[in-house]
């Protein structure tokens, strides 16, 4: 794990100088060791969590794994139930599909 100081370093002294008080400082030191920590990127959800894999997994665990999932979660399969758990499914079937469309464009992208 990479560890990053910059921020801080900048934090700290851009604090320090815009404020012209030792406060400054420290609340830029905050700021930045936010920033260093990735407190303030948004995290995107693992593409392979959402297929239960892992990022090792080879092309054809991917399409085993996606297809028995949208087989599952497919709302045309789910006749007859609950509105609410048709809705869930299409909600599942849709992270799926987002999911698979983003392993395959990053691995091809890779190739």
């Amino acid at each position: 794990m990479k560890t990053r100081f910059y921020g801080k370093l900048l934090g700290f002294i851009a604090g320090w100088l815009l404020l012209r008080h030792p406060a400054g400082g420290l609340l830029g030191l905050i700021i930045g060791h936010a920033f260093d920590a990735d407190w303030l990127r948004r995290k995107r959800p693992d593409p392979y969590a959402e297929l239960g894999l892992t990022d090792e997994a080879s092309d054809g665990e991917i399409d085993r794994a996606y297809r028995r999932l949208i087989a599952q979660y497919h709302p045309d399969r789910l006749a007859g139930v609950a509105p609410e758990l048709v809705r869930q499914a299409e909600e599942k079937a849709k992270r799926l599909n987002a999911a698979y469309a983003e392993i395959t464009r990053l691995r091809s992208r890779n190739d």
